[in-house]
């Protein structure tokens, strides 16, 4: 089933993440019902090896399903962040194109060295591919 059919589907989904991810230790995240279209989603995974997963979406449901709007995912190791997700646009950019507008942002130069992100997704959730990325990084630890 689609986690995004409806927003009662998707908070439910999220409050229960921890049950069809043993790999989660912990979770703060929050869907807040920001009116009668709009929801934001906010909070941490928490992995083990001191890894955490930021999660801050933006969600509209004036129809169904729902879309998520904007999002970004950052993924620590402690105090360092490995990497981060967003899907602002970098049209003049010809390496991303095939996933445009999503992009993640990797080391050297973090800010400025991003890759495709063909897991990225407006209509279904991240947050599966993101945590098992999460997981073979945790396996390599």
């Amino acid at each position: 089933m689609n986690p995004l059919r409806t927003a009662s589907d998707y908070e439910l989904f999220l409050y229960t993440l921890a049950q069809e991810f043993p790999a989660i230790r912990r979770s703060t995240l929050t869907f807040a019902r920001l009116g009668a279209s709009l929801a934001r989603v906010a909070g941490e995974l928490y992995f083990d090896h001191d890894v955490r997963l930021v999660v801050r979406e933006r969600l509209l449901y004036d129809r169904s399903p729902l879309i998520i709007d904007w999002y970004g995912y950052e993924v620590w190791h402690g105090e360092e962040m490995l990497f981060w997700y967003d899907p602002q646009p970098h049209p003049n950019e010809p390496t991303l194109q095939s996933t445009h507008p999503h992009h993640k942002h990797v080391p050297p130069d973090i800010k400025h060295h991003r890759v495709p992100a063909p897991h990225m997704n407006f209509t279904r959730s991240n947050l599966p591919a993101l945590i098992q990325e999460i997981e073979a990084l945790i396996a390599g630890l």
